[in-house]
């Protein structure tokens, strides 16, 4: 183990690899996303990461199980905030996933990164399984009354939801200087419009 790698014992370096690349996903996005950059962050050699995973694709697989399972939880906590109305509840879906990917750089883009489907990892297909099943379920709550009515209610939502994501972060609402808090709000005042066309179409 080289000098700068001694900080981190064997659990902990990869639990820290995983932290760092959220970083670096905030940071440059995934397609500037390297395992040397993420190194480099944590000052470990440019070696230290493959002891833990063999390549990027495997760390970013990791990325993506802990990112499903943060993003979910955060989902929960969004629509237990919201109340009782399923409406409302499934609205706050927007509002918690723009929070989220804005802080972290890890939306669904990085979740259900291409590059991913050939990494055999449980983990992460347990994780990303449960997350959409979550939202799914919100929408059926909210009375969507097909199958294939809630995909397309959630994929909707969720394409507001990472409009206005990519918009904030690309500086678009820099003029008006909105905050997280009132972009989040706007976030769901549209996932709300959406639910409310399905109502009444």
């Amino acid at each position: 183990m080289g000098e700068r790698d001694r900080g981190y014992h064997h659990g902990d370096l990869r639990a820290a690899l995983i932290t760092a690349s959220f970083e670096q996903l905030a940071e440059v996005g995934l397609r500037r996303f390297s395992v040397a950059a993420v190194a480099r962050r944590l000052g470990v050699s440019s070696a230290a990461p493959y002891r833990h995973f063999p390549d990027r694709d495997h760390l970013l697989s990791a990325v993506s199980a802990a990112a499903a399972r943060h993003l979910r939880a955060a989902i929960l906590t969004a629509a237990d905030a919201a109340g009782d109305d399923p409406a409302a509840r499934l609205a706050s879906v927007a509002g918690a996933y723009f929070r989220y990917v804005v802080t972290t750089g890890a939306g669904l883009h990085v979740i259900y990164a291409q590059e991913l489907y050939t990494v055999p990892d449980d983990d992460r297909r347990e994780h990303t399984r449960a997350l959409m099943e979550t939202v799914l379920d919100l929408a059926f709550t909210a009375d969507v009354p097909s199958y294939q009515q809630a995909v397309a209610l959630v994929e909707a939502i969720i394409a507001v939801a990472h409009g206005y994501t990519s918009l904030f972060t690309d500086g678009f609402f820099n003029r008006g200087a909105l905050s997280i808090d009132t972009t989040a709000a706007r976030a769901v005042a549209a996932a709300q419009a959406l639910i409310r066309a399905e109502h009444t179409s």
